[in-house]
Order: C-alpha cells, then sequence, then structure tokens
C-alpha cells in the first residue's frame, strides 16, 4: 500500500531541508527518508523491487534521525539504488528499517543532485501542538 505523502522540502542556502511528519516517530522518520529520495528523483518513478535492511543506533532521537538518513544515502551510494518505500521501527534510541527500491535507472530516473548527507542544522524531532511528530534536518547537496 502506498504511503500517503507527509513529507516537504525547505530552503537552507545552497542545501535542501527535509521534513518528515507522522502520528508516531517511526512514521516521521519514513516520511523524512521520503523527502531525502525526492530530492533525487520523483520518489512514484521509483519501483519497490527489493527491499534492504538499515539498522541504526543513536544516543538521542535528533542523532538517530541523522544516521538513519545517512544510512539510506550510503545504501545507495554502494547498492546503486534509489528508495521508494520505508518501514521503520524506532525502539528509544534504535532503529530497524527496510526499505524498498530498485537499481538507478539514469535514463528514467533522471537523478536531480547528489545527497552527499545528512547533517545538523535545523536537526530536530519533536511533536507539534496537535501531538504529530515532525523529523527534519538539512542534507548537503
Amino acid at each position: 500500500m502506498p504511503q500517503q505523502q507527509t513529507w516537504e522540502h525547505f530552503s537552507h542556502q545552497a542545501d535542501i531541508g527535509v521534513r518528515g511528519t507522522g502520528a508516531t516517530v517511526s512514521e516521521a522518520f519514513e516520511q523524512a527518508a521520503c523527502a531525502l529520495t525526492a530530492v533525487i528523483t520523483d520518489p512514484h518513478a521509483v519501483q519497490a523491487k527489493r527491499a534492504v535492511e538499515i539498522r541504526c543506533q543513536a544516543p538521542d532521537r535528533e542523532l538517530l534521525l541523522v544516521d538513519w538518513l545517512n544510512a539510506i544515502v550510503y545504501a545507495m551510494a554502494v547498492q546503486h539504488m534509489l528508495f521508494c518505500r520505508f518501514e521503520v521501527r524506532t525502539d528509544g534510541r534504535q532503529l530497524s528499517a527496510y526499505a524498498w527500491g530498485e537499481t538507478i535507472d539514469i535514463a528514467r530516473h533522471q537523478p536531480a543532485v547528489e545527497v552527499k548527507g545528512a547533517t545538523y542544522t535545523e536537526l530536530k524531532v519533536t511533536q507539534d501542538p496537535v501531538g504529530r511528530w515532525i523529523a527534519q534536518c538539512i542534507v548537503d547537496v
């Protein structure tokens, strides 16, 4: 089942902000990962052909978000893949996830930029006034 789009980009000088929102921290992390993919290509152009398992651990939620997004960047680079769907489970300082995607097809995906990594700039994982979780940071492109 396709995930509802609850992510966005926000401006930050030469780099790009990614923000995901969700009812849980895990959902917000999933949506932040979708926003990361959307920096590179249209996520709807990517097919969920293969799953990659990703695990991270960090001292707090904010650092876990950075580690999560950087693990996706690493997986994209090493496996020459783009991802379109994510399933995240967070348990305090640990994250286990699956990212579904396919091998990059330059002609079809037309990647716009290469994301070098997630940064600590504008990093936050917090709840808004209505209780929705927000996970955001700037990615270096």
